[in-house]
């Protein structure tokens, strides 16, 4: 071999180990990448964790107070139940029906229609003066002053709480309470005919009584306590109840009257507006029509005028229902579905307010600036054993006493939670001093307190308080 072989064989070796050097800087150098890459990944990796503990942690803490809601939403199931039980007590009842339909059940579900699928659980008003009517008319719609969707889903619910599984009765609505009460008096009533009403009723009676014997009927008046209506029974037509009575509070006995009545010959209404067909059912207890202003209580929230009428005869109800098509006393589409919107709280409004009413009356009981209190839930009142044995539910209304007209308008001015306003059975409580108007046979101290649904123990506190401050 020749000395330049020698020499390239020697540089071609040289040549082969810095090659293969450079190679290696560059694995340790991919290496390093590689390392490098890694604490990235790993960096990142500690950040997703750190980012997954906080959002682990945020969950704990929305579990935490998912269970802190928990535990208040049970509180307040605890509270309700106990108002509930509280009621059940007082009462006597489980809020159970014979059909074995609870009423809060009914309430809430009273006269919707059938499901419709995409349509509403319960449709809105309908707005209309005439419909279609091709050829003979032959259908229930026909014009607005008759008939209208929206008036017969809310007599169906009406008809449902009043009268639950009669297929007898039939609901008719109108326009107020005084409407409904007029349709009932003057279409069963005629010249020379005799109408007995309470002397302690709603303030509006002397006017209906007034107008009555102008149609030449002749009117018998007798107070509600007692039951003292019987002793001018005889040779009646009707005989018109109202118990409790407005403003008093007075229960009579409505199985016994209407006994009598129908004994004599007499039909039987009861004006149902305090008690409510939750307090009590007239029909079951006899009386051939159940009255009401379901301004008050029945839908509860102070900003709808209705009235309805149920009734068990079939001709006695056409009579009604030809003096709403002849007087045009009807309500408006509007207003028939607040009202049927609000029956479905019906339930707990009631079971709330009375609860609340009663808590209410036994604190006034124990102040002596206070006479005359009544309601009928408290077991020392004087109308309590009737009340027990006929109504479910006491009603919202306390009825009190102050020494003086000056007492009882500072008592009324020093209230927080209680509105001065007339009328009664609305969600915010009210209350006046009724001589005010003239028409009531009580004292110019004379207050009527509706109750609502603010907490039991606000209301109660503010009564108290301005009782103390009027004193001054």
């Amino acid at each position: 071999m020749s000395d330049s072989a020698t020499t390239d064989d020697t540089g071609g070796a040289k040549g082969d180990s810095a090659r293969a050097a450079a190679a290696a800087d560059e694995t340790k150098d991919a290496a390093s990448r590689v390392t490098s890459a890694a604490g990235r990944v790993t960096d990142a990796g500690d950040e997703v964790a750190d980012a997954v503990d906080a959002v682990t942690g945020t969950a704990d803490a929305m579990a935490s107070a998912a269970n802190k809601g928990a535990g208040a939403v049970d509180g307040v199931t605890d509270a309700g139940d106990k108002s509930r039980g509280a009621v059940d007590e007082v009462t006597g009842t489980a809020g159970r029906t014979t059909a074995g339909t609870g009423d809060g059940t009914r309430a809430v579900r009273a006269g919707l229609p059938e499901p419709v699928k995409y349509e509403p659980t319960l449709p809105g008003p309908v707005f209309a003066a005439h419909f279609h009517l091709p050829g003979n008319p032959t259908g229930p719609y026909t014009y607005g002053r008759d008939e209208n969707p929206t008036w017969t889903l809310l007599e169906r619910a009406v008809g449902e709480l009043e009268a639950p599984g009669r297929d007898d009765a039939e609901t008719l609505v109108f326009a107020s309470g005084m409407a409904a009460i007029s349709a009932a008096l003057f279409s069963q009533l005629r010249t020379g005919d005799v109408c007995v009403l309470p002397d302690d009723g709603y303030q509006a009676l002397p006017l209906v009584r007034a107008q009555l014997e102008a149609y030449g009927i002749e009117v018998r008046t007798a107070p509600t306590g007692g039951d003292a209506q019987l002793d001018v029974l005889d040779g009646a037509r009707l005989l018109w109840i109202e118990t409790p009575s407005n403003p008093g509070l007075d229960v009579c006995d409505i199985r016994r009257l209407a006994e009598a009545a129908h004994a004599r010959g007499a039909l039987v209404a009861v004006d149902n507006t305090l008690a409510t067909p939750l307090g009590q059912r007239p029909l079951e207890l006899g009386a051939d029509f159940a009255v009401a202003s379901g301004t008050k209580q029945l839908t509860g929230h102070g900003d709808v005028l209705l009235g309805y009428v149920v009734g068990r005869d079939a001709e006695a109800m056409a009579a009604v229902r030809r003096w709403r098509k002849i007087v045009g006393a009807i309500p408006g589409p509007m207003e028939a579905w607040l009202a049927h919107r609000s029956i479905a709280t019906l339930q707990m409004r009631v079971d709330r307010q009375s609860a609340t009413a009663l808590a209410v009356a036994e604190a006034l009981r124990e102040r002596p600036e206070v006479t005359g209190l009544r309601y009928p839930g408290l077991p020392d009142d004087p109308s309590h054993e009737i009340a027990a044995r006929q109504m479910r539910r006491f009603g919202c209304v306390v009825s009190f006493t102050l020494p003086t007209r000056a007492r009882a308008d500072r008592f009324l001015d020093a209230l927080r939670l209680v509105d001065d306003a007339t009328s009664f059975g609305g969600v915010r409580s009210t209350a006046e001093r009724r001589g005010r108007w003239g028409g009531d046979a009580v004292p110019e101290g004379f207050i009527r307190l509706s109750v609502g649904a603010e907490d039991p123990e606000d209301l109660v506190a503010d009564v108290l308080r301005a009782l103390d401050v009027s004193a001054a």
